[in-house]
């Protein structure tokens, strides 16, 4: 048995002896909609331990740093075993950086930032978290996508940047869940729209006449469409509502 293949056992017999305790894990756990399901699984009640990881949590975890990924995993491992992992991570604007109202705004540097924390991030979680999830029972891997990132759904054009990032993110989610399966059948892997919430990310873009829940609202919305998911809805796209969104 090769080293790397005896530390991968090892790493599994850890798990197996923190396997007592359920943690959830929410990662952007300080922004407005990740912040919001952190009080409301504490709130729940339904874990042993709710964890909001992010740039300023301890361990700290920066999508933009791997090295920061995989420690934080290895710190929830220590823990417990997740059986809710939830990303409410996402990039829209900022920094300079605006949707795009056309191709002529295109810009090189956004979309490697916003591929870089929208797609290639959570991409990372799943490397690094999804062999954490118990493989003899129901546990869920969520990320937040967005209803703009549908193809399918892509009537009105614009937004080059975070709706290409957001698509890719729906087709990391759907190969994910296919490899999923094969070791942790029970396990759910999925994207969710939550809906436009009235944070920092949306507040610029929110029309008037347009729906806006509060971060509470979104979050229970959410929690709530995670709760009904069953293993064979495992690599799709639903929104706040628990309706399917089209790729």
């Amino acid at each position: 048995m090769s080293g790397g293949t005896s530390e991968a056992a090892r790493a599994e017999v850890r798990m197996e002896e923190a396997g007592g305790r359920t943690l959830a894990v929410v990662v952007g756990g300080g922004g407005g909609v990740g912040a919001a399901v952190v009080a409301a699984l504490r709130e729940a009640g339904g874990h042993d331990e709710v964890l909001a990881l992010g740039r300023r949590s301890s361990p700290a975890l920066d999508l933009l740093e791997e090295a920061s990924i995989a420690a934080a995993a290895a710190a929830v491992r220590a823990r417990g075993v997740p059986t809710l992992v939830f990303d409410a991570t996402g990039f829209l604007h900022g920094a300079g950086m605006e949707p795009e109202k056309s191709w002529r705004e295109l810009d090189a540097a956004h979309l490697a930032h916003a591929f870089a924390i929208n797609a290639i991030g959570p991409a990372l979680l799943m490397k690094h978290f999804l062999p954490l999830l118990p493989r003899d029972r129901r546990a869920v891997f969520a990320t937040l996508s967005a209803r703009v990132g549908s193809i399918g759904d892509n009537r009105l054009g614009g937004w080059y940047a975070y709706r290409a990032s957001k698509a890719a993110l729906n087709q990391l989610v759907r190969t994910a869940a296919v490899e999923l399966r094969r070791s942790r059948p029970q396990a759910i892997c999925v994207a969710l729209h939550p809906g436009t919430v009235d944070t920092g990310l949306s507040a610029p873009f929110a029309k008037s006449g347009l729906q806006v829940q509060a971060p509470a609202e979104a979050a229970a919305r959410l929690l709530a469409v995670i709760e009904g998911l069953g293993p064979g809805d495992s690599g799709e796209f639903f929104d706040h509502r628990g309706e399917p969104v089209p790729w």
